[in-house]
């Protein structure tokens, strides 16, 4: 598995015009995170999820004013070898 100073660097710079500039140019045209709000953020495993709060971890880290995050993973019915493995994986990222 990639480290993960590795994969946050490769968002901010390697995918910044595909991704990172997409999603903060999103967040600020449709006012979605406001001061003091506090977001959740499901993972179902999938690489969308996963970098959707890669990149709200971005987000926080580089904004201009406070605001909460918080990681569900979510269970479907998952076989425990899946969720174990989508777990870890939240745990690492």
């Amino acid at each position: 598995m990639k480290e993960l100073k590795d994969i946050e660097k490769a968002i901010i710079k390697k995918y910044r015009k595909e991704i990172y500039s997409r999603f903060v140019r999103a967040i600020k045209d449709f006012n979605l995170v406001e001061p003091n709000d506090h977001i959740c953020i499901c993972i179902s495993g999938g690489k969308d999820s996963f970098l959707l709060a890669k990149c709200m971890q971005e987000l926080k880290r580089h904004n201009k004013f406070p605001f909460d995050l918080t990681f569900l993973v979510m269970d479907p019915g998952y076989t425990k070898e899946n969720l174990d493995k989508i777990k870890e994986n939240a745990k690492y990222l």
